[in-house]
């Protein structure tokens, strides 16, 4: 009987040491990925984030846009993933401007893609706002909305709070995940771009362990 005890006492919590060696033992901080001291606070407490850093003129970046996106669609309802333009030269300060317009016009799903082609495949620096006037307009923007979003205080205030953002998450390089405020994720440390999103999914959830044992408690 105590034998029998015992065997589905280990059934039972097989499981749950295979999740706890996942999310101690796969990678390793310092190697695979980068604590960021002080943590950067999250824009939502009650979720799990996900901050792609990234820039429209950066190669890596438009080639880890297709592998990226099918990720994102498989993050748990307790993981929130955004973007955050990153900015260390201020011609991409215009590039950040043309991110947050195209978020608050509702279209950032139509011009991402634009944004990324343009820079990337038709070799266009879109280094003035009627560079990136004209590719708005040319997917169905009006000039004047474009502008008035453009020069807009939100807009303004978003490409501040960017910039703050990968100051504190210490960003040198593009693409890089920060996840939760706690990690930052690059090909550097992670090897390659499919690996990042490995290393990603660890810490994600590592993140829900470590909360779930604060309930826990």
């Amino acid at each position: 009987m105590k034998n029998l005890l015992l065997s589905l006492s280990l059934l039972l919590i097989a499981p749950l040491l295979a999740t706890a060696q996942t999310a101690g033992g796969s990678y390793v901080e310092g190697e695979d990925y980068e604590l960021i001291a002080p943590p950067v606070r999250t824009a939502n407490p009650d979720k799990i984030e996900v901050v792609e850093f990234f820039w429209y003129g950066c190669h890596h970046c438009y080639n880890f846009e297709p592998v990226i996106e099918p990720w994102k669609k498989t993050l748990a309802g307790d993981v929130e993933f955004r973007g955050s333009p990153a900015m260390w030269a201020p011609v991409m300060e215009l590039h950040a401007k043309a991110y947050y317009t195209a978020e608050v016009l509702g279209i950032l799903d139509t011009m991402t893609p634009v944004l990324f082609k343009a820079m990337n495949v038709d070799g266009k620096k879109l280094e003035a706002e009627a560079d990136i006037q004209e590719l708005f307009v040319a997917n169905g923007v009006s000039a004047e909305a474009f502008s008035k979003a453009f020069e807009s205080f939100g807009v303004s205030s978003q490409v501040k709070q960017a910039a703050a953002r990968a100051r504190a998450a210490k960003i040198t390089g593009t693409p890089s995940l920060m996840v939760n405020g706690k990690y930052n994720v690059s090909t550097r440390r992670a090897g390659t771009q499919a690996d990042m999103l490995k290393v990603a999914d660890f810490l994600i959830e590592k993140e829900r362990q470590e909360r779930a044992a604060q309930k826990g408690s």
